[in-house]
């Protein structure tokens, strides 16, 4: 069996099983992994950028290279191939968590619980919760779920397709390197410098299709490419501007605005001014759009796996 259409029906079998099944309930690999990475950071810490860069190319250089000779211990074997990536690809998405935490929260705010969404929201992102009224909640998960179909799918579909297993497990450990240690505390300001410039790097591709995608698959594609194109670069995040803006156009509302993270106010600029307020049930179409773009990036993928493929034979 050719190697691009192993890929084509492994791809599709993960994120096909985690439609269906979400993520594992147990000893999900992501989390061995950021286990691991911890016990790296508890003997190479130190508040020094060396000392992040060897932290980075430890535990993202050890992760690929275990998938690497996975892969490589099954390349004469198509059905055990297509079983691994189809492994691979179901551990490190996150699709369907995605959408079952945005739509928990959605209904809680639907009940007017505005309490039980607030202890909701943590599970989906950083804001600090009790300084946000249902709005504010609703524009946070809409947000949340822009960025995370780019970080949680689209953007580990691109590195499958350019490497395979090891390029689905290498963007998924860089890109949980940045969650544990990627953000600007006191902590890990020099520390996990390299890893939040790393998962920079990994997912602009990622960023850029998604916003592609979103622009495409929402109900206005010229408002989600003139919000890309007006106001991606005005947001902090290089990867993150790109997906929120198309959403934003896409979706009609405004994003962005005063936020709080860890107790420091943030005043980041509109996305899409010329939308409207999001409202609750911008929540559910948000998580539609998501999906969309998510199967819309997995044809992507299997398009870019089989012309790199071909450039290689």
């Amino acid at each position: 069996m050719r190697a691009d259409r192993v890929h084509a029906y492994g791809a599709a079998a993960g994120l096909l099983g985690d439609l269906l099944l979400g993520d594992p309930r147990r000893g999900h690999p992501v989390a061995v992994f950021g286990r691991a990475a911890g016990a790296v950071e508890r003997v190479l810490w130190r508040d020094d950028r060396g000392r992040g860069v060897l932290h980075a190319a430890v535990c993202a250089g050890g992760a690929v290279a275990l998938a690497a000779v996975a892969a490589r211990a099954v390349r004469r074997s198509p059905a055990a191939s297509v079983a691994l990536t189809g492994a691979a690809t179901w551990a490190v998405v996150g699709g369907t968590s995605l959408a079952r935490e945005a739509r928990v929260i959605g209904r809680a705010l639907e009940a007017g619980d505005v309490e039980a969404a607030r202890a909701r929201l943590p599970h989906l992102c950083g804001r600090d919760p009790q300084a946000l009224d249902a709005d504010g909640i609703a524009r946070a998960v809409v947000e949340s779920v822009a960025e995370n179909t780019s970080d949680a799918v689209v953007g580990a579909l691109v590195w499958g397709a350019v490497g395979g297993v090891p390029g689905l497990v290498g963007f998924r450990a860089v890109n949980t390197l940045d969650a544990m240690v990627g953000h600007k505390s006191p902590r890990y300001r020099r520390y996990g410098w390299a890893s939040a410039r790393l998962d920079d790097l990994a997912g602009w591709p990622g960023a850029r299709l998604t916003a592609v995608l979103a622009s495409l698959a929402g109900g206005d594609p010229r408002g989600g490419v003139r919000a890309w194109r007006a106001d991606a670069a005005k947001h902090p995040s290089p990867n993150a501007g790109p997906v929120e803006a198309s959403f934003a156009g896409s979706l009609g509302v405004r994003l962005g605005g005063t936020l709080s993270y860890g107790g420091r106010i943030e005043h980041r600029p509109v996305l899409n001014g010329e939308g409207r307020a999001v409202e609750v049930g911008d929540i559910e179409r948000a998580v539609r759009l998501s999906r969309r773009v998510s199967w819309l990036a997995l044809g992507a993928s299997v398009a870019v796996r089989r012309v790199v493929k071909g450039r290689r034979s």
